[in-house]
């Protein structure tokens, strides 16, 4: 269960990122409103996961596949640059959060 409520806290760190864009420098309400709500349930949620998860392993997870979601959201949404090594790299960070995971689970 605690892998769940990290998957979703990272899902709701896409979002406040995402937000965040959108906000246009905190100048706009609801994108604001969206970033502050969806950053607290994303770092209450990872707290419930880190009851069972470790520290480390539970806030590289939650980075890391925030990080690869919020740049698949740049690329697709706000036109990020998207070349070959920018795209490899990322895909770097779900390879290395696989290996995290497997290693957490020894």
């Amino acid at each position: 269960m605690h892998w769940i409520y990290l998957l979703i806290a990272v899902l709701f760190e896409i979002g406040f990122t995402t937000c965040l864009k959108l906000s246009d420098n905190f100048s706009k309400f609801w994108p604001v409103v969206g970033f502050l709500v969806m950053g607290a349930i994303s770092f209450w949620l990872l707290s419930l996961a880190m009851r069972d998860i470790p520290l480390g392993t539970a806030y590289a997870v939650w980075t890391g596949i925030g990080a690869f979601g919020t740049a698949l959201i740049g690329i697709f949404f706000f036109n990020d640059p998207s070349s070959f090594w920018r795209v490899f790299f990322i895909f770097t960070l779900i390879a290395s959060i696989v290996g995290l995971k497997l290693a957490s689970a020894a």
